[in-house]
């Protein structure tokens, strides 16, 4: 998979800048991605040469949410927002509603790989197009599943009545320490070095538990798909139904 290969330099395009369109655009744009285009309501912006997913943020705080007035798009598509969709990327993102893509726009996307972040955006006919031109589509069901599986981990913190890592933050910081000091090394108590000691804070086991499940899933559903020679959003569904058939008979309840 193309992704696999880095993302520096690669241009990206997202519809939709809430929550999930804004963060995914700053995590891109870490990792050395170019976010060329932006689709909102009232507008679609675009520049080759980039736009800040911070600068853009803020703009649209102050103005309501709108884009239209991006001091720093070169292109701007008011009539008809969704047209900047049509340009050349290398991934295009539609985070914003569902059927975003469908059987009157598949034809007209130059993106490489879809990355799915909303709920359902690409119609069954607009999955049939991409698949015939060979576009690679990361489902719903793998790319925009983040915040349940973070709530999944909610859970089991209210199960257990205390946050993650609490229990062991406290004895991996003596742990370290007390190998330090076998070493030779005593630092006082206001070194800044000490900070970077420190046990994993609740948001690093978060992010760390989120990464190693979301690793797996992409590995166990990709290897599933070509084993099977499937698409990723028919080996997502497929292992998923043979799981459940498999939890249903080991319980009981099938025959």
């Amino acid at each position: 998979m193309e992704l696999s290969h880095g993302l520096k330099g690669k241009r990206v395009i997202i519809q939709g800048f809430g929550n999930v369109g804004f963060h995914l655009a700053r995590f891109l744009d870490k990792e050395g991605a170019k976010i060329v285009g932006v689709i909102e309501r009232d507008a679609g912006i675009y520049n080759a040469s980039g736009l800040d997913p911070n600068d853009l943020k803020m703009h649209m705080n102050m103005n309501k949410g709108n884009i239209q007035n991006y001091p720093h798009a070169t292109e701007v598509e008011a009539t008809d927002p969704t047209y900047i969709m049509r340009k050349k990327c290398d991934i295009f993102a539609p985070c914003a509603t569902d059927g975003a893509l469908n059987m009157h726009n598949a034809h007209h996307i130059k993106a490489k790989i879809i990355v799915e972040g909303a709920n359902g955006p690409t119609t069954f006919k607009a999955d049939q197009i991409l698949s015939r031109r060979g576009v690679q589509v990361i489902p719903d069901l793998l790319a925009n599943v983040g915040g349940v599986t973070v709530s999944y981990f909610e859970w089991l913190k209210n199960l257990d009545h205390v946050a993650p890592g609490r229990m062991k933050k406290r004895y991996d910081e003596q742990k370290t320490n007390n190998l330090l000091k076998l070493l030779g090394y005593n630092f006082p108590p206001n070194s800044p070095l000490l900070e970077k000691m420190r046990g994993a804070k609740e948001v690093d086991i978060v992010y760390s538990a989120l990464e190693e499940i979301m690793t797996q899933a992409t590995i166990e559903n990709w290897t599933y798909a070509v084993q099977n020679n499937l698409s990723l959003r028919d080996a997502c569904l497929a292992n998923a139904l043979t799981k459940l058939a498999k939890r249903f008979e080991q319980s009981g309840m099938m025959i």
